[in-house]
């Protein structure tokens, strides 16, 4: 079971949390605000009821706590009692959490009644305690007489106390405020005295805010996925098997980013009907609205299957009428229960040795899986020195074992590696799954430093091959950007710059920056990532720059050479591409402007014409060529003989017109097409060409291919299902 937790934070509010200080645009309370939101948000996202966090309010207008009747207790007010926090319950805390108008309100106050809350709350039981305490340290506090009985009372009480300041000293992370107010001075080092006092953590909360970004490693009790018996010989002869007990857990697991949900906002609460909300289990009324303006998407299922004497052809059935079928090629095969339970294997959990393989004999890529860890069972000392004897074995031999799993009965059997790890506090075995030998592919690939001619000749001096300056060159290039030895460690030494411990998956932690973040600004855009996210997307600047010349060896040695990009379209007065030669090969053939095209040789001859001319009247008089040309093929066709022809240049036509943005010509022919396979105007029925038309994707150029375009794509699909030209 996980720990369970009881949260605290203290939000200092008064009215000088309003100011704009040290030259930031946002207030004190916001600023603070972005670290509290940071945590309680992270909270919120484990959806766990264990984790329970309460607000208090420091420097309030009124006083709601339990101890307010004392003096010393005013202004102190309970926003959020301890309980767990939901979305709903998220957006209420936004609302309550502005400035106030006094300044008056005790800090130390303020801890003793989190210190009474958490007590109520979590009384003998075993929680994890813990108050943060956000301020910017002015106002009145009291002497500091019973300091020594407060944090004696959080030691006793096993309390984790945080203490954060708005612009704090902090001479080891470089902060200092410059012009600080005697008072504040003064609250600032009865803070720390507090936090020393109770070894809490006291800190500035520039420093807290700026390590936001760091992302957190999720910490996870282990589950077993196998509880049992690990054997080494006979299972059926016990005298002569070695039987230890142990236990499997995950050792690693690859760690995905949180799905997404399908949802609908419900009509009553689109149309701020009061009526769809329900308070049942919210304290707010304006939570209750949160809560109910989004309903789940639940999907439903219906089965058909085809029976002529029903209305419409086929008749719905319930899934338990329907037989379960494999495909096997292009047919369904049927196989009755009865018939696959014969299939299945019956197994009984189990974890056996069935083999040993020495560790220069194993190859790394045979790991088919994220890697367990097997010990023994706690408390067993029998099996604690068995296993510890099994696994010093196989180190001193250099081996793995192969063994045999199956984690539960009637699962199917895998084989798994075990290698032994030795620590200085523990050892165990780590495990991977292998590969059966149908999970085996072989492919060979040519060598990359010869060439084998179809003769059998070795070449080792090809063009496809790299030379030895080539060779060199990337070596050199290669080793000016060496990264193991391009950061430094905390005595400023040679180390590694992209540490593993140090680097983190951008998409797991965006998208979890993004959540968090509209979970409270609804409206505001999202962030850019944080800078450790991005760190490593490209390589350090003074690495690269001290690799230029590097580089450039490269790139001579290579012979490497710009291609020119691809022209995606030829849109009028665009400047086209120009050959590296700077020869014009049109002009040096002296070729003139075509301007009729002959059927023998039309689709060349339409894209000459259209390239030698972006007058808009002469666009429309290729088009029109080019189309008397198709229609004519279609009408001499004998059968469908001219067919592909005709296919072809719709091809060209349909995408020369997109790339000079003249759609709507084509567009007309194609209608124009269509009325006249209605009518049979092309030499006879013709309407079996449509489907291969339909088929090759030539319908209508609508607004999604062609941003000039005035056909939606609706209408160019309903263009292509006409019923005139289904066959009959």
């Amino acid at each position: 079971m996980a720990d369970k937790e009881a949260t605290i934070y203290i939000i200092d509010i008064g009215r000088s949390m309003g100011r704009c200080s040290n030259g930031r645009s946002e207030t004190d309370l916001e600023w603070a605000m972005h670290y509290v939101w940071d945590k309680i948000t992270a909270t919120v996202a484990t959806n766990r009821k264990t984790l329970n966090i309460g607000v208090l309010a420091l420097k309030t207008d009124k006083t709601r706590n339990d101890l307010g009747a004392e003096e010393a207790f005013q202004h102190i007010s309970v926003i959020h009692p301890i309980s767990q926090i939901l979305l709903p319950t998220l957006k209420d805390l936004q609302r309550k959490i502005k400035t106030s108008a006094t300044d008056e309100g005790d800090a130390i106050s303020a801890i003793v009644v989190a210190i009474q809350l958490i007590e109520a709350y979590c009384r003998k039981l075993k929680y994890i305690k813990k108050i943060v305490l956000v301020t910017n340290g002015e106002g009145e506090m009291d002497d500091d007489d019973q300091l020594e009985e407060i944090s004696g009372k959080i030691k006793e009480d096993g309390i984790e106390l945080t203490i954060l300041g708005v612009d704090f000293d902090d001479p080891d992370y470089g902060v200092k405020e410059e012009n600080k107010s005697t008072s504040k001075a003064r609250n600032e080092a009865l803070l720390k005295t507090l936090s020393e006092a109770c070894n809490g953590v006291f800190g500035t909360l520039k420093e807290a805010i700026e390590q936001m970004g760091i992302p957190r490693l999720k910490t996870v009790r282990p589950v077993f996925s196998y509880r049992g018996v690990l054997t080494l010989g006979d299972p059926e002869n016990i005298e002569k098997t070695l039987s230890i007990d142990v236990e499997r857990f995950p050792r690693t697991m690859v760690a995905r980013a949180p799905g997404a949900s399908n949802f609908i906002v419900r009509p009553g609460a689109a149309q701020g009907d009061s009526s769809v909300q329900s308070s049942a289990t919210l304290q707010e009324n304006h939570a209750a609205e949160d809560s109910t303006l989004l309903e789940t998407v639940r999907n439903a299922r219906t089965y058909e299957v085809v029976d002529e004497t029903a209305p419409k052809g086929k008749i719905e059935v319930d899934r338990e009428e329907l037989a379960r079928g494999y495909e096997y090629g292009q047919t369904a095969v049927h196989i009755s229960k009865s018939d696959e339970n014969v299939t299945r294997l019956e197994t009984v959990p189990g974890l056996q040795i069935i083999g040993f393989v020495p560790q220069d004999k194993y190859e790394r890529y045979m790991n088919m899986s994220v890697s367990c860890i097997i010990i023994a069972q706690k408390a067993n000392d029998k099996a604690q020195m068995a296993l510890s004897s099994l696994i010093h074995a196989l180190y001193e031999l250099d081996s793995y074992a192969v063994a045999r799993i199956v984690r539960k009965a009637g699962n199917e059997p895998l084989i798994i590696l075990m290698a032994p790890s030795i620590e200085p506090d523990y050892e165990c075995l780590l495990d991977v799954q292998l590969p059966f030998a149908e999970d085996m592919r072989s492919y060979s690939f040519p060598p990359l430093d010869k060439l084998i001619t179809i003769s059998g000749k070795t070449l080792k001096e090809h063009r496809n091959l790299p030379s030895e300056g080539l060779n060199q060159a990337m070596d050199e290039y290669v080793d000016k950007m060496d990264l193991s030895t391009f950061g430094t460690d905390a005595d400023g030494k040679a180390a590694e710059y992209m540490a593993m411990e140090e680097t983190f998956t951008p998409i797991l932690h965006r998208i979890d920056q993004a959540i968090r973040w509209r979970a409270v600004h609804e409206t505001e855009p999202i962030p850019k990532p944080y800078d450790i996210l991005t760190k490593y997307s490209h390589p350090p600047e003074q690495l690269v720059k001290q690799s230029v010349s590097s580089l450039d060896k490269l790139k001579a040695a290579a012979e490497l050479k710009k291609v020119p990009p691809k022209v995606q379209g030829r849109r009028r007065n665009r400047e086209q591409n120009k050959p590296l030669s700077g020869l014009n090969v049109e002009e040096l053939l002296g070729h003139e402007k075509r301007t009729r095209i002959s059927p023998e040789n039309a689709i060349p001859e339409f894209k000459q014409f259209l390239a030698t001319t972006e007058d808009p009247g002469a666009i429309e008089d290729a088009t029109e060529q080019l189309s008397t040309i198709i229609l004519s093929q279609i009408k001499d066709s004998f059968g469908d003989s001219g067919y592909g022809r005709a296919i072809e240049e719709m091809h060209v036509m349909r995408d020369e017109l997109i790339a000079l943005e003249e759609p709507a010509l084509y567009n007309t022919f194609l209608k124009d097409l269509k009325v006249k396979l209605q009518a049979n105007e092309l030499g006879g029925d013709r309407r079996d060409l449509w489907w291969e038309i339909r088929g090759n994707g030539l319908g209508l150029i609508d607004e999604g291919q062609s941003e000039f375009s005035d056909v939606r794509q609706e209408d160019a699909r309903a263009g292509l299902a006409m019923e005139i030209l289904v066959m009959s």
